[in-house]
């Protein structure tokens, strides 16, 4: 075998001529210098469309593009880097096999700092590649739009979910949208509100959006409305999980009511035990401690306001783990309930449930929540940790589709 086919083997560079390998020691380190020029049928072609194109000049001579290393030196492949004069593009630098458009570093390398992106923390990434932190995220980035634009995400959507999740300080928020299908992240931009979803059904376009049957959302109107507009046909779902963070809102309102009232009284001994009443009252019957069971004894006995305002919990807890038909007739009965129980907040939330009947009901009759993006936002909010330095939401957004999205590369010569 010859030492260029050792060398292509080795580097895994494929539809490449390597004319010679070089140690290049003019700089602090020495690094390996493989000088390459793309096959026969790989030049002259658009670095945009791929299409094979005239020359245009020889553009700025040669460069460089990081590979990865050989043992413990850095390696470099070097080649010329010419011009085309694409019918499209215009004049843009020609295609070269072993690397993306614009890029400064090599596909496998690229794959690579991808793969471990997702996998491993970003001081051993940075230290095992010699790599700065942004520099992970201009890849990432680059990576992600790559396998994008080879496999849509949007395709064969039937039943999303749609939420926004905080990224940073000062209200900065990401729309986000999974398949509830495929259980996974399809897509994801900076916003939260009307214009950014539309841009999501923009994306999808109305012959696909017309295909969309199931949609879930945690009752903000922007999404609801939105969704009835693009999809009209689509059944929208709401989340129980939301749904039953309102109803204890309102318990706690209660119960920061009455407390209020007890310190207002000058009443310490009950300000102070209704003060530690709060956990006795949100969490399940089957999970209090044997205090708690006390303190919510107590409650019945002695704050009947209150413990209608759990009873009323309670009995919501009950309302929506009940599918079908039934499930209408007890979330009637609820809301009768709620609207003469004399308890403001439970007054108000019922007018609240009332306008977003269509979707509870449509929650009960399909079974289909929002506990799936999430799930999906928990992740986020560890990529996000994980993505502290990236310079814009480009990085951030990649990292999540390499990770969340299906589209994190195989390691360079493995297959999964």
């Amino acid at each position: 075998m010859s030492n260029a086919r050792v060398w292509r083997a080795l580097l895994g560079v494929e539809h490449a001529v390597i004319e010679r390998v070089e140690i290049d020691d003019d700089g602090d380190d020495p690094v390996v210098v493989v000088h390459v020029r793309p096959g026969r049928r790989q030049r002259g072609r658009c670095g945009v469309c791929g299409r094979r194109c005239k020359g245009y000049d020889q553009g700025d001579g040669r460069r460089r593009w990081r590979h990865l290393d050989a043992g413990v030196l850095p390696v470099y492949l070097e080649g010329d880097a010419p011009r085309v004069a694409c019918p499209e593009h215009g004049p843009t630098v020609a295609a070269v096999p072993w690397a993306r458009h614009k890029a400064g570093h090599t596909r496998a390398f690229d794959d690579t700092v991808a793969w471990l992106a997702v996998v491993t923390a970003k001081t051993t990434l940075c230290a095992l590649l010699r790599i700065a932190w942004r520099t992970v995220g201009s890849i990432v980035a680059r990576v992600a739009a790559d396998a994008v634009a080879v496999r849509d995400p949007l395709a064969g959507l039937r039943r999303i979910g749609i939420d926004e999740i905080s990224y940073k300080r000062g209200h900065r928020y990401l729309t986000v949208v999974v398949d509830h299908d495929t259980k996974r992240l399809v897509w994801a931009a900076p916003g939260r509100d009307r214009t950014t979803l539309r841009r999501f059904f923009d994306a999808l376009g109305p012959d696909r959006a017309a295909q969309v049957t199931h949609g879930t959302a945690d009752g903000a109107d922007w999404i609801g409305d939105v969704i009835g507009e693009r999809c009209p046909g689509a059944v929208l779902c709401a989340d129980p999980y939301h749904l039953v963070s309102w109803i204890t809102d309102a318990l706690d309102e209660v119960r920061r009511g009455v407390w209020n009232d007890a310190r207002r009284t000058g009443d310490k001994q009950t300000a102070r035990n209704l003060k530690g009443a709060r956990y006795a009252l949100w969490k399940n019957p089957q999970d209090l401690t044997d205090r708690q069971q006390v303190k919510l004894a107590w409650i019945a006995a002695a704050h009947k306001p209150l413990h209608r305002a759990w009873e009323l919990k309670e009995a919501f807890r009950k309302v929506i783990a009940v599918k079908g038909a039934h499930a209408g007739h007890l979330l009637d009965d609820w809301l009768a309930w709620a609207s003469r129980s004399k308890l403001k907040p439970f007054i108000e939330v019922a007018r609240k449930l009332r306008r977003h009947r269509q979707a509870i009901e449509n929650m009960l009759e399909h079974d289909l929540s929002n506990a799936l993006i999430e799930s999906t936002n928990t992740k986020l909010r560890l990529l996000m940790r994980m993505a502290f330095g990236f310079r814009d939401t480009d990085a951030l957004i990649g990292l999540a589709m390499l990770a969340l999205g299906g589209y994190r590369p195989d390691l360079p010569g493995r297959a999964s």
